[in-house]
């Protein structure tokens, strides 16, 4: 495993970071970046996170292989300097709430993910999504939520349904 900026990021305890994976915290700004893993945290293969401000993975987050989060996104408004060559900048702060599931493949960038809720495989999430949610797609939309009241999944009607 790679890890940039040790002495900004935590690991709670029984977290465990399969190999292959990169934790990235670095500081582009005024700003400190912290990086932090809860406690029973489970992170698979080949996963990357990044943080300039702030990514938390509360208690209990499972998350797949070859998942991407991060609160960044690379500059591109100058059409005559290379992508690679422009500023880093900070989009917005992640936190993935206890006990949500992030499926294979996913990428989370400047958006976070509710208490209980699950990101399908090789979705793209870049809006918050609410706390006891399913959402798939690229990006991803929220296509079921849990009603505490019935204790039942309910889908939820988007305009692009077949």
């Amino acid at each position: 495993m790679k890890v940039q900026g040790k002495k900004n990021i935590s690991i709670g305890r029984n977290a465990v970071i399969q190999r292959g994976g990169w934790l990235l915290a670095l500081k582009i700004d005024e700003y400190e970046a912290e990086l932090v893993i809860g406690d029973n945290c489970a992170v698979g293969d080949y996963c990357h996170i990044a943080a300039v401000r702030k990514v938390v993975l509360q208690d209990d987050v499972l998350i797949a292989n070859n998942v991407y989060i991060s609160d960044n996104l690379h500059e591109f408004e100058n059409v005559t300097i290379p992508i690679k060559e422009q500023a880093i900048k900070f989009k917005k702060e992640v936190i993935l709430h206890s006990g949500c599931w992030i499926g294979e493949n996913v990428c989370i960038i400047g958006a976070s993910v509710g208490k209980n809720s699950v990101v399908g495989a090789n979705s793209v999430v870049t809006r918050d999504i609410g706390d006891y949610c399913i959402a798939v797609g690229s990006p991803a939309q929220v296509i079921k939520r849990y009603d505490l009241k019935s204790e039942k999944w309910v889908s939820v009607q988007t305009n692009n349904k077949l």
